[in-house]
């Protein structure tokens, strides 16, 4: 008897539980959320987003079935990255992937208990938002760009292509933690290589065209990008205006080539955003983000675009060539 009443309810709870409602009951293992400072649509950030899903599916997680990730994008708008950390705390996500130093930033003030992970952004020491890379301690830990050590090889690259560099105009963000500190180590380098440097501050779009013409205003002769928001947003326009001015020109994320760039170098992006993955994967299953050791970048990327050589009248060295990962025809 008793078996049969235990069979009854059981065949009630199953006409009564709607549809909607058995579907609701099924919750998705882990929910992360992911913040960037940049439109999705900008130039390389949809690459990242597809290598950190790869580095995720390569891990065994099924987006939308074992895992679900809340995509939050400021728009080139840092002051927007406070709040949308602040959303992604309320949705109680069990991790927050950052994909640059503001974002780690705003992620880092906005939870003290849940883990974030850096896919990118510049020395997480020097800006704050770690104690160290061995122990990073507290919430946070990932891999960084290591884009300030760099800076220097940059230039040299630069002299090496056009013996007619002499000034050198640098673009760059100063409201930018991690972008300011590569500022810095390109002054340096500029003064060691015995380069002028123009310093041309980008820190809204608005901004951008006339830091262009006062490059040219400036007699520059070659041309810097440094990272950050809006000048990663803008790297076609940016080539074109350097082709049409026969300017060579490098940045440190290997797509500036495939935009009509002369060159870049640096630490390859995507890479690290499948690494980030790895540790998305060891939180998820319990360890704690203290005990795990920020690593830096073990794959670089020299890209050069012979085509835009050509269009700005200048003949790429074949020393220079024979250090090309990839040369774009």
């Amino acid at each position: 008897m008793a078996g049969k009443i235990a069979l009854f309810v059981l065949l009630v709870l199953a006409v009564t539980v709607s549809p909607a409602e058995a579907r609701q009951t099924k919750k998705i293992p882990a929910r992360i959320g992911y913040l960037s400072v940049n439109y999705l649509s900008a130039t390389g950030v949809r690459e990242q987003i597809e290598a950190f899903q790869q580095g995720l599916r390569e891990l065994g997680y099924v987006e939308g079935k074992t895992i679900a990730i809340e995509y939050r994008f400021a728009e080139e708008n840092v002051d927007r990255l406070p709040d949308l950390a602040a959303e992604l705390v309320r949705l109680k996500v069990d991790l927050i992937v950052v994909q640059s130093t503001p974002a780690a930033l705003a992620a880092k003030a906005a939870t003290t208990t849940i883990p974030i992970v850096i896919a990118g952004g510049t020395d997480p020491v020097a800006t704050g938002v770690v104690a160290s890379l061995a122990k990073p301690g507290e919430n946070i830990t990932g891999v960084t760009i290591m884009n300030a050590e760099l800076a220097g090889k940059r230039l040299e690259l630069l002299k090496e292509t056009s013996r007619k560099v002499s000034r050198v105009a640098v673009l760059w963000n100063p409201t930018n933690p991690g972008t300011a500190l590569v500022f810095k180590q390109t002054q340096t380098a500029t003064q060691e290589l015995r380069l002028q440097l123009q310093s041309l501050e980008v820190k809204s779009v608005n901004d951008l065209d006339r830091a262009l013409k006062d490059a040219m205003k400036g007699g520059a002769n070659a041309l810097v990008l440094l990272a950050s928001t809006p000048i990663s947003s803008h790297l076609k326009q940016i080539a074109e205006f350097a082709i049409k001015n026969r300017l060579p020109s490098i940045y440190d994320r290997n797509f500036f080539p495939e935009d009509g760039g002369l060159m870049s170098y640096g630490a390859n992006v995507p890479d690290m955003n499948r690494r980030a993955a790895t540790y998305v994967d060891k939180i998820l299953k319990g360890a704690k983000p203290a005990d795990l050791p920020i690593e830096q970048p073990i794959k670089f990327d020299f890209i050069i675009n012979l085509k835009t050589a050509k269009q700005i009248g200048l003949t790429i060295p074949q020393s220079v060539l024979y250090r090309a990962d990839k040369v774009i025809k």
